[in-house]
């Protein structure tokens, strides 16, 4: 017999992002600021993960080999956010880095060549998850993070 959908745990996870300018060149976001909601559960498993692909990275750099970091501010962080690079026009993307509130800047996409074209981009991967013991933003809140770029020399 097959059961109806466990009550959902509901993760509202606005990205609230920074648009990075350094001495070492400029990052511009494009597409604004997802909205991702963790709704549907099974009966003995946890509730599904979801992504958005809806945001993509634009930079410039010059002269010097560079990186992109990522960072972010959550307070009372409660849920799991997690942001990958896919489509990298240059460099090398990371694996899935874990936004983590208070976290240091981690590596994003390394090894930046100099040189044209001025204008590289990827395509930015949030995915978004729960877990039934983690509770739920109708009690609990929904999590709203701040996630900043930065470009800076390697």
């Amino acid at each position: 017999m097959r059961h109806n959908l466990v009550i959902v745990v509901l993760l509202v996870g606005l990205l609230l992002i920074v648009t990075a300018h350094s001495a070492m060149g400029q990052i511009t976001i494009n597409g604004g600021n997802p909205l991702l909601t963790v709704t549907t559960g099974i009966p003995g498993q946890e509730p599904a993960a979801v992504t958005n692909t809806t945001c993509s990275l634009r930079w410039r750099r010059e002269n010097v080999i560079t990186k992109i970091t990522v960072s972010t501010v959550c307070p009372n962080q409660r849920f799991s956010l997690r942001v990958l690079a896919t489509n990298v026009s240059h460099g090398i993307a990371a694996p899935e880095v874990p936004l983590t509130n208070g976290m240091p800047a981690a590596n994003f996409i390394t090894s930046i060549p100099t040189g044209n074209p001025r204008n590289k981009t990827c395509t930015l991967r949030y995915t978004a998850s729960a877990t039934f013991s983690q509770g739920n933003s109708v009690e609990l809140g929904n999590d709203s993070y701040t996630v900043t770029y930065t470009i800076v020399q390697q």
